[in-house]
C-alpha cells in the first residue's frame, strides 16, 4: 500500500495530527475525480499552492476545491504589491514536492501558511501527501492550528467553465 512521503509522515507524527491515508486506484485528472476517489465533497479537496513573494520567499496557500486564489485579497492580506506562482521546478526546489503532491506538512522548508476561511468551517479535508496518487485526510481546524496558518478570505469561487 502506498504511503505519504517520509517527511510528511514525520510531520504528522511530530504535530500529533491524526490522519487517514487515501490512495487513488487510478490517476485523477480533475477536482471532481479527486473528490469522488476520496469520498469527500469537492470543497474538501484542498489545493496547496506555492506562491512566491520575492527571491527565496514563498508561502503556501491552502485553497478549497472549487475556489481560486483572489490575488487582490491575498496581496492586501500580505501587504505586498507583487506575487506570482513559481514554475514547477522552482516550486519543487522550495518544497521538495512535485506539483500535484504539495503539502505544507514536511516541506523542505517551513514556509508560512495562509488558509482560506472556508476551510475553518469544514470537518475533514484532504490534501497532498508528497506522493502522487496518495492523499491524506485530516481535521481542518487541527491542521490550521498545528501549521500556524493565517486564516483569511483569500479566495473566490472558480468561474463556471460549463
Amino acid at each position: 500500500m502506498s504511503q505519504p512521503a517520509p517527511s510528511v509522515l514525520a510531520a504528522l507524527e511530530s504535530l500529533e495530527l491524526p490522519y487517514r491515508v487515501i490512495t487513488h486506484d487510478a490517476p485523477v485528472r480533475s477536482l471532481a475525480e479527486a473528490a469522488a476517489a476520496r469520498g469527500v465533497d469537492v470543497v474538501d479537496v484542498v489545493k496547496t499552492l506555492v506562491v512566491r513573494r520575492g527571491d527565496d520567499d514563498y508561502l503556501f496557500v491552502l485553497v478549497p476545491g472549487g475556489r481560486a486564489i483572489s490575488w487582490p485579497k491575498l496581496r492586501a492580506l500580505l501587504g505586498v504589491s507583487r506575487m506570482s506562482m513559481p514554475p514547477a521546478d522552482e516550486a519543487f526546489a522550495a518544497t521538495g514536492f512535485e506539483r500535484g503532491t504539495i503539502t505544507p506538512l514536511g516541506s523542505a522548508r517551513p514556509w508560512p501558511v495562509v488558509a482560506d476561511v472556508v476551510l475553518a468551517s469544514r470537518g475533514e479535508v484532504t490534501l497532498g501527501s508528497g506522493v502522487h496518487d496518495v492523499a491524506i485526510g485530516v481535521d481542518a481546524l487541527a491542521l490550521l492550528e498545528r501549521v500556524g496558518a493565517t486564516v483569511a478570505d483569500v479566495t473566490d469561487p472558480e468561474p463556471d467553465r460549463g
